[in-house]
């Protein structure tokens, strides 16, 4: 029976090795892989945050500007002052 001499260079377990080395090396490579993917979801939610709270502001100043119980203020035109607007029958009243 011929030895190889190979199997003095690697030894009985080389083959094992050689799979365990494999097995580390895809494990590592899942880990980056989902690594990424947390990373890029976590981006997207703090854009999705930032935008949802943007869009809120608008809404609020929206529906604040568009009150329809608010009194409004009537202005003068220019030019007239109070004594002006106020009727004849109600100024002598008085």
């Amino acid at each position: 029976m011929k030895i190889q001499p190979d199997n003095f260079k690697r030894g009985p377990r080389a083959a094992k090795r050689s799979q365990d080395g494999m097995a580390t090396m895809v494990f590592i490579a899942l880990l980056a892989i989902m690594m990424i993917l947390v990373t890029a979801e976590s981006d997207a939610l703090f854009h999705l945050h930032r935008e949802v709270k943007f869009l809120e502001q608008r809404q609020i100043k929206r529906l604040d500007a568009s009150q329809t119980n608010s009194i409004g203020r009537a202005e003068l035109p220019p030019g007239q002052d109070a004594q002006q607007r106020i009727p004849a029958q109600f100024s002598e009243s008085k």
